[in-house]
């Protein structure tokens, strides 16, 4: 006898391709055979199998059994395959009926016990089948993730006797609902930051227009702090947003499903290597730069990175997406994100500090400084210094304003530049800013003037440009004017340099 069972690959996006489990039961010596590039993991099913399906108390075929997993040419891997193959031998045996199965995709790793496990890709499992119209039955673990999709009816089960008793029509498993978000938010609010003016000002530029931002200062002025309270006071994520950043978790096996309403903030630390900020491995994986998709990448040290490592991020930038080639497989993952970083202006850190602390060479300052290159510099928008605290600010009173006032004028700022041109500011092409950055003939020759005395390149240029239209938006300007190019260029401090 042979059976189909259409099963979910748990690969990140709707459009994951699938996997049939073909059960095929003969004549023979008793055997149990798995074909179709099956990788350890995906082997070592048939001992789980057999002795998930004989300690739910139901019999296992005596007889030659040949799983195929089709497509022949897409390597398995993962015990996410058990169920499903459990399924089709007890379908093929007419121990479950056939009819029941048509419905319903099958995702869950068995333990010998036949109670179900969890296992990584539940939410991109999930919004494919809304796409094929089908179903899901997963581990209880991971249903709640998996029930994030809206579109998909999801059911969780506890065991193998308990899918199996669903299926007979006997016990109904109840369908899963999404997990109720955490409120993460009032953990960091920019209202507990003392002083610093201006750095709270880029901030709340930087989060209008989707702006990447250098903070520059001696240690501790609270560059780490204030980087932190970002996500607090950007737009809130869209349900389309949310499902991006929950799959990219749930493909790369970490948990964010109680906090999938706030934005991530990744901070990997400076020894972290290019393949842990992009992404890699023989199964490709999300890296930091992904996990940070829709959300903040904070560089703390930014000249303590490896060089090459920071060169990594120069095309992510651009695109917004990670494209990584491996000899068998290729995977493409989001990475549409906002890079905050933070650095001393010097080896010791007090350059410029004005108290004879520093004793660093301008030599050694300069080359410091140019372990950040040309152009990795000119993909930041804003380089702003954050200054030591005056004699008594410290011990004062926060007279700040909390995150939550604040974001309401960034989503003000942010909703006329979606009604206007459809995106933030920061995604604006050349064409785009010409289109919706007209300036006076004054403005030109200023802008033109300043280029040329600070040195900066065409990239730099627009990128001022985009800083001078967010500056605009978020004064309700139908363009930027004199004010807002002068502070544009206000924040171009390190090209100075």
């Amino acid at each position: 006898m042979s059976l189909a069972i259409v099963f979910t690959r748990a690969k990140l996006g709707v459009n994951a391709p699938l996997v049939t489990v073909e059960v095929h039961l003969s004549a023979g010596l008793p055997s149990l055979s798995i074909v179709g590039l099956p990788e350890a993991a995906v082997k070592e099913s048939k001992d789980r199998v057999r002795s998930a399906i004989l300690n739910s108390h139901l019999e296992f075929p005596a007889r030659r059994i040949t799983v195929n997993l089709a497509p022949a040419d897409l390597p398995k891997e993962g015990g996410r395959f058990d169920l499903a193959i459990a399924l089709g031998i007890l379908a093929a045996s007419g121990q479950i009926p056939v009819a029941a199965l048509k419905h319903y995709e099958f995702l869950g790793e068995l333990a010998l016990s036949g109670e179900l496990r969890s296992v990584s890709g539940a939410l991109p499992a999930a919004l494919a089948c809304a796409e094929q119209k089908r179903e899901l039955i997963i581990a209880n673990q991971s249903a709640s993730e998996a029930a994030l999709s809206t579109s998909s009816r999801v059911f969780g089960a506890q065991s193998l006797l308990q899918v199996c008793a669903h299926l007979h029509d006997r016990e109904h498993l109840f369908q899963a609902q999404p997990v109720e978000a955490l409120d993460l938010e009032h953990l960091t609010d920019m209202q507990d930051v003392k002083g610093q003016a201006q750095a709270k000002r880029a901030l709340e530029i930087a989060a209008s227009g989707g702006h990447n931002l250098l903070f520059f200062g001696p240690p501790g002025t609270g560059k780490t702090m204030l980087a932190s309270r970002l996500p607090a006071i950007l737009p809130r994520l869209s349900e389309r947003e949310m499902l991006e950043v929950a799959a990219v978790y749930s493909v790369a096996a970490q948990s964010h499903h109680q906090s999938w309403r706030t934005r991530p903030f990744r901070a990997p630390h400076h020894t972290a290597s290019a393949i842990a900020l992009v992404g890699g491995g023989s199964n490709p994986k999300p890296g930091e730069i992904s996990l940070a998709h829709c959300g903040v990448l904070f560089l703390d040290e930014l000249p303590e990175f490896h060089r090459q490592v920071l060169e990594v991020l120069r095309e992510p930038l651009e695109s917004g997406e990670v494209r990584i080639s491996r000899a068998k497989t290729q995977a493409t993952f989001p990475a549409r994100f906002q890079l905050i970083a933070a650095m001393n202006p010097c080896p010791c850190g007090y350059y410029g500090n004005n108290d004879d602390r520093c004793r660093c060479t301008l030599d050694q300052v300069r080359r410091y400084r140019d372990r950040i290159s040309g152009p990795m510099l000119d993909r930041i928008d804003m380089h702003v210094p954050v200054r030591a605290l005056k004699q008594g600010e410290l011990h004062g009173k926060s007279d700040g304003e909390s995150s939550t006032d604040i974001r309401v004028r960034v989503e003000e700022s942010r909703a006329r530049q979606i009604a206007r041109q459809g995106k933030a500011n920061n995604l604006l092409s050349a064409p785009e800013l010409e289109k919706y950055c007209e300036l006076k003939d004054a403005d030109k020759a200023l802008l033109e003037h300043a280029i040329h005395r600070m040195g900066l390149s065409t990239r730099a240029y627009h990128r001022v440009l985009k800083v001078a239209r967010t500056l605009a938006d978020m004064q309700n300007k139908s363009h930027p004017d004199t004010e807002n190019i002068s502070e544009a260029l206000s924040y171009r401090t390190l090209d100075r340099q």
